[in-house]
């Protein structure tokens, strides 16, 4: 397995990993009353304003701890230089994992127009966010598997 493909595999699992926790934490804490907000606005924005620097933060460290375990187990340092495959691969991820998300955000205004409650949108919202990058990272692997 490649230097990217482990990379890869990393980045899925602790998204994953980082997405489910952060869930479990936040709703266990909203169940136990520690969320008094009467606006389900406030308290989804919250959600979601906190999410991205703690989804930011885990994955610096566990890349960086990733790198560190590669390095030692395998003496082989992660690669400097990016060429034109990896840069198409890259583009490619990108372009699948946006056209989730639209998909997604599209989606999430459909309970708007139909009158449910804000709480479906943001879930629909949060939830095409995770499936985006879940989609970009699995067509990084399976193009470094296949090739482009």
């Amino acid at each position: 397995m490649s230097f990217q493909e482990k990379r890869n595999v990393v980045s899925l699992i602790s998204t994953l990993l980082i997405f489910s926790i952060y869930s479990m934490y936040v709703f266990q804490k909203y169940q136990e009353g520690s969320f008094h907000t009467s606006n389900a606005f406030s308290f989804w924005g919250a959600f979601i304003l906190i999410l991205i620097p703690v989804s930011i933060l885990a994955k610096i460290i566990i890349h960086i701890v990733f790198s560190i375990v590669n390095t030692i187990a395998t003496n082989e340092k992660e690669p400097r230089i990016t060429d034109e495959l990896d840069q198409l691969i890259e583009l490619k991820s990108t372009r699948n994992s946006h056209y989730v998300f639209i998909i997604g955000f599209l989606l999430a205004m459909i309970p708007l127009v139909m009158d449910q409650p804000p709480y479906v949108m943001f879930i629909i919202l949060i939830s095409s966010g995770l499936l985006s990058e879940v989609i970009g990272v699995i067509t990084q692997l399976y193009l470094y598997r296949r090739g482009v």
